[in-house]
């Protein structure tokens, strides 16, 4: 089963009232998002794992709980009022960066990259832009790339960065704190009978955006610990 408008629904109701109470008395519409939901994530590891290695992955290394950390936070709301879930090799703690789904009443989408970022990311994202910035920029200049994902979101320096010149060529690309893109889906959509295909579409399109972020923090990382 695919996720219906009842899904938006309850997250809307859920929205306006995140109590405790209120959940435990609509537990059977939850559990009816939440089967719904799973049998998608269920699906989209078979047609990601066509293109990624999803061995082993199932759907409760991919989905995330609906119920909020509160510990510190001054919203105490005790529920999100989204769905989510992460996919990549090794599920949503291996720390690489993945495909990431978000189902809301407020906007639906599939998006990924450098969203909270080690200092030793960071920085090497900056040098691998100052020594080469071509390969990354052929990725995000691609047309269809741009068709699907349009420009780059993420914070940025408002000036440069320590250690580049604000006149540096690239200083754009170097100025991002965070560097994402995002696909959004219409309601819709999100409840057409394929939107698991375009989802599918989507993160293929993705792909190669992901595989520049994933070798540049992981595969030189370990290759520089066998030397």
């Amino acid at each position: 089963m695919s996720i219906t408008k009842n899904t938006f629904q309850y997250l809307q109701d859920l929205k306006k009232n995140n109590t405790r109470e209120w959940f435990a008395d609509n537990r059977k519409r939850y559990d009816k998002v939440k089967s719904d939901f799973e049998e998608t994530i269920k699906e989209l590891i078979g047609s990601i794992g066509e293109f990624e290695n999803m061995t082993g992955v199932e759907v409760k290394h991919c989905n995330y709980r609906i119920a909020r950390d509160v510990r510190f936070t001054h919203d105490k709301a005790p529920y999100k009022s989204w769905l989510s879930a992460s996919f990549s090799e090794g599920g949503r703690k291996s720390g690489r960066v993945d495909y990431y789904l978000h189902i809301s009443e407020e906007e639906s989408f599939l998006g990924g990259g450098m969203w909270a970022a080690t200092p030793e990311q960071l920085a090497k994202y900056r040098q691998e832009i100052d020594y080469n910035a071509q390969e990354f920029k052929a990725i995000i200049h691609n047309s269809e790339f741009i068709k699907t994902f349009g420009e780059i979101q993420g914070e940025a320096v408002k000036s440069s960065p320590k250690g580049y010149s604000k006149d540096h060529p690239e200083i754009e690309l170097l100025r991002f704190k965070q560097v994402f893109f995002m696909h959004k889906f219409s309601k819709e959509e999100v409840c057409s009978p394929d939107f698991v295909v375009k989802v599918t579409q989507t993160a293929k399109t993705l792909k190669p955006f992901l595989d520049y972020f994933n070798v540049l923090f992981f595969e030189h990382h370990e290759s520089r610990i066998k030397l």
